[in-house]
């Protein structure tokens, strides 16, 4: 019975990248020697078992064999008899098919095992997959896509990417489930450089059966490539700001329409929303008013941004449509003096027959914040 850690955690190493995660797996061993040592078995697949101390996960080497559609359909095979380079072969990149050895003190020693010459293409910077069964798991299309997005500066091998444009021709992402689309596509929008993965995404085919068709037609222009790239190199790294401005000059419902298609979060897709709305009002401004914002405009955008209730978000809006240029400062000042209104005392003005009356309340409150607004853009 052998340990070794395998996979990212040799890759990051030897990229001088910090380790968060250790994938073990175990050669020579058994289901039963495992529980025996204390190992308490987790794997509804395949053979996977929690440390007795650590908790970390170590799984038995394994191979498998492809059974049916999807991520999900494969049959996996593990006996003592698997070897180490066996259980490498299945892995998707020859950058994540390395191994080491672990001693019984925990330490990593020996030399690293590369069966299939990663230490090679990482310092080639290429993305190469270990064999062809790699095209028998769509999933591994938007892994690949993803790091493209973590690690910018490599390419895909040219028969790499056929392997990829076979996985979309073959239709197997239809049966990847929604929730694991959206894990990979967030976990890419927030690495260093997410405009690679959707060039990957766009490169192998995949782009038109992930993501919005108007996105899509958007990212096969240069120009709107060249300007969101752009603007994504001036944010951070938050997920709701990076899917508000590559979904931006999609109209909401087609953003609503795609989030419940990828079970995107609620949050993200409700703030990618009223930016793509915040967008519109900023281009009918330019257009129709010679960028002059009226309030009449600007304050059902504020009632949808719920400026009000959820002024936090209404700051974040218009921060991200700063950061990437947008002209909004009137709105910043014009938001700040319409939260700024007093309306209890607004309430109070109103006759008091009508005070229990909400539509007569609201009424009241939203000249009272138009006035504000239309002397905040005025100034």
């Amino acid at each position: 019975m052998k340990i070794y850690a395998v996979g990212g955690a040799i890759r990051d190493t030897l990229m001088g990248l910090p380790v968060h995660d250790i994938d073990y797996v175990v050669v020579g061993s058994s289901v039963e020697e495992m529980i025996a040592l204390g190992y308490r078995p987790v794997g509804k697949d395949f053979p996977v078992f929690l440390h007795p101390e650590t908790q970390a996960e170590y799984a038995l080497a394994r191979t498998e064999r492809k059974t049916g559609k999807g991520y999900k359909g494969f049959l996996f095979y593990a006996d003592p008899t698997v070897s180490l380079e066996q259980d490498l072969e299945r892995r998707d990149l020859t950058i994540n098919a390395m191994a080491q050895e672990i001693g019984v003190d925990g330490q990593w020693i020996g030399p690293i095992l590369d069966p299939y010459n990663g230490q090679q293409d990482l310092a080639a910077k290429i993305f190469r997959h270990v064999s062809d069964a790699f095209a028998e798991d769509p999933l591994r299309l938007l892994r690949i896509a993803r790091f493209a997005a973590r690690f910018p500066e490599f390419m895909v091998a040219p028969k790499t990417m056929k392997a990829l444009q076979a996985i979309v021709q073959s239709n197997e992402l239809s049966a990847l489930s929604a929730e694991r689309v959206w894990q990979e596509l967030a976990r890419g929008f927030t690495a260093s450089k997410p405009m690679r993965m959707l060039q990957v995404l766009l490169d192998t085919g995949a782009a038109t059966m992930l993501l919005p068709s108007a996105l899509t037609a958007n990212l096969a222009k240069e120009e709107y490539r060249e300007d969101l790239i752009t603007h994504l190199h001036a944010l951070d790294s938050r997920l709701e700001d990076r899917c508000a401005v590559v979904l931006m000059h999609l109209p909401a419902n087609e953003i609503r329409a795609w989030a419940e298609r990828v079970k995107m979060p609620n949050e993200v897709r409700d703030f990618s929303e009223i930016f793509s709305e915040l967008n519109l009002l900023i281009e009918k401004t330019i257009s129709t008013a010679g960028g002059m914002y009226q309030a009449v405009d600007v304050l059902p955008w504020f009632n949808r941004a719920d400026v009000w209730r959820k002024p936090d978000r209404g700051h974040a809006l218009l921060k991200l449509a700063q950061q990437i240029g947008l002209p909004v400062a009137p709105l910043t000042n014009a938001v700040q003096q319409a939260q700024s209104i007093n309306t209890a005392e607004i309430i109070a003005s109103i006759p008091a027959a009508d005070r229990a009356n909400g539509e007569s309340i609201r009424s009241a409150v939203d000249v009272a914040r138009l006035s504000a607004i239309a002397v905040a853009l005025n100034s």
